[in-house]
């Protein structure tokens, strides 16, 4: 199952059912099942905090990301600051709602075991957030 909760925030305005249908085809498309996935809208002082806390990190990022996988199936929960998504995206030149998914698929590929920590693994996550987002523009074309 696959929850969105806005915590601090406005909840942005996402389809969330497509958003839905997308995530899941993206994850059994990796061989996965979706188990409890829960994707939280916050501020980035309540991202903030959640970095210190939890990782020990102290500065702003745009998405938390904690795994509770278990063999095959995909559970987690992904905690996405509104705000830096908003400034990342005037940053990057894009729309709002396509950054808000690249930054919700990125979350969801880090619970398929894809990081970002070696100039190798940032290029491969990027390849994968774009493959990720044709297949959000192919499911949104089917449903028009």
């Amino acid at each position: 199952m696959i929850s969105f909760y806005a915590e601090e925030v406005k909840h942005p305005p996402i389809n969330t059912k497509i958003c839905k249908q997308w995530i899941k085809k993206i994850i059994t498309g990796f061989g996965y099942k979706v188990g409890s996935i829960s994707i939280i809208f916050c501020s980035d002082v309540f991202l903030l905090e959640y970095n210190r806390k939890y990782l020990q990190h102290d500065y702003f990022t745009d998405i938390i990301t904690f795994n509770y996988n278990t063999n095959a199936t995909l559970s987690g929960d992904l905690f996405i600051s509104v705000d830096m998504v908003k400034s990342n995206a005037a940053t990057y030149n894009v729309q709002e709602l396509v950054e808000f998914r690249r930054v919700i698929i990125h979350g969801i590929l880090h619970l398929l075991n894809f990081n970002d920590h070696a100039e190798d693994e940032i290029t491969e996550m990027r390849k994968q957030e774009l493959r990720a987002l044709e297949v959000y523009d192919s499911i949104v074309g089917a449903n028009i």
